[in-house]
């Protein structure tokens, strides 16, 4: 789709490739939303003719940020056993809704591990509703009574179908082209219990080293997706591992002999930290819910900082649904917060994000010739992380030249 060439004046640009930031920078696009030039202003090559000029002076430019693991279906862990009572049109349009609350939080591309249909992803690119660039994962693969089953006790799925529910070899195959068939980007398996499911711990196995290994054979017999397992107590993360997966979820047991072979197999690992470590507050939470975040949080910024100084490959993800969502950029915070540099922490959220989801020649750095996904904010996150996270610290989003926020009047 045609856009208007953009030019950005003065800015400060960190451009997501671990780069010393430049100064004095200059940023053009093209009418296809492509950028042309990104470096000094000194070193500019003239305008592109009709260009809208933007001065971002004492702002910062950088590249969408890419969010990895989010759920844009719910709002919260409650809601997972009461899309049976939704009605379908008023859950389609929160869905959009909340899309289009992340794109404005600076999130130009996301990743949807559970519950959102393929259509959601069509819609942005039509340009039907305004969101991040979608991923998604449709459903959730895990056993009977795992942390993908949400079936009550008379036998009938509150989650109207979140979950992809297999219990033998077979079953994971056949479950496999089920959701590849309905356009799944990537497929999503339980290899672990979780915090938020009432019947299994974090420490509990799900899926098999052999079913995972399935998964992973199925998916390069049609084509090749990404594998991610959410997978939080160290037996299941090792069973993912070892299994072949692309990215692990959570990790919050990893130990050192789990990032050995992360580190060895070049597995991502996206710590979403954002739910593990905010909102615990008994008066608001299941008791279960409350009890294992409580013995959990401790244990995951020990291990989390492990995998942050042995140099594993970390992607941004929060699980936004499981915590509030346009809240994504608090993330960064707490990746610094256990030992990242916010330049480590910017290029989590940008170019090795695009890396995960297959994008790294279109989007995850500002270079010339790659999608202009861009953000403009206030300040500098390399002195403070948190301005990216602040409401109203966001001036610009950018999604491949097309400029979805700009400043309130008067700024």
């Amino acid at each position: 789709m045609p856009t208007t060439p953009l030019t950005f004046t003065g800015a400060r640009i960190i451009d997501g490739t671990g780069a010393a930031p430049v100064t004095d920078g200059e940023l053009h696009t093209d009418g296809n939303g492509d950028l042309t030039y990104v470096g000094p202003a000194a070193g500019a090559p003239p305008r592109p003719e009709g260009a809208q000029v933007i001065d971002v002076a004492g702002q910062t430019v950088l590249p969408g940020f890419i969010d990895c693991h989010v759920h844009f279906s719910v709002a919260a862990p409650s809601e997972i056993g009461q899309r049976f009572a939704m009605d379908p049109t008023l859950a389609t349009l929160r869905t959009a809704e909340r899309m289009r609350e992340t794109l404005y939080a600076g999130v130009t591309t996301a990743r949807d591990l559970g519950g959102t249909p393929a259509g959601f992803r069509a819609a942005v690119a039509e340009g039907l509703i305004q969101g991040p660039r979608l991923h998604t994962a449709v459903r959730i693969m895990g056993h009977t009574g795992g942390h993908a089953d949400f079936t009550t006790p008379d036998g009938y799925d509150t989650s109207s179908g979140m979950g992809e529910i297999v219990d033998t070899v077979d079953q994971t195959r056949v479950a496999v082209r089920r959701l590849l068939r309905e356009g799944a980007d990537v497929i999503k398996l339980c290899a672990t219990g979780g915090m938020g499911s009432p019947h299994d711990q974090p420490d509990d196995e799900g899926l098999s080293e052999d079913e995972i290994r399935t998964v992973v054979d199925e998916v390069s017999r049609h084509g090749g997706r990404p594998v991610a397992a959410h997978a939080q107590g160290l037996a299941g993360i090792m069973n993912a591992l070892r299994g072949g997966v692309t990215s692990v979820e959570h990790a919050y047991g990893i130990d050192d002999e789990a990032c050995d072979l992360a580190g060895e197999r070049g597995v991502f690992i996206v710590p979403t930290l954002s739910t593990t470590l905010e909102g615990i507050d008994r008066s608001r939470m299941e008791p279960y819910h409350y009890e294992k975040k409580i013995r959990w949080s401790e244990r995951t910024k020990i291990n989390i900082s492990r995998a942050i100084e042995r140099g594993l490959k970390i992607a941004l993800g929060t699980d936004s649904g499981v915590c509030p969502h346009a809240r994504n950029l608090r993330e960064l915070t707490h990746l610094v917060s256990l030992g990242m540099s916010p330049m480590d922490a910017i290029v989590a959220g940008t170019r090795t994000g695009a890396e995960l989801l297959g994008l790294a020649d279109r989007i995850g750095t500002l270079q010339a010739g790659k999608a202009a996904d861009l953000v403009v904010c206030d300040g500098d996150p390399l002195a403070d992380i948190s301005v990216l996270a602040a409401p109203g610290r966001i001036r610009h989003v950018v999604q491949q030249g097309v400029v979805h926020t700009s400043p309130a009047p008067g700024h």
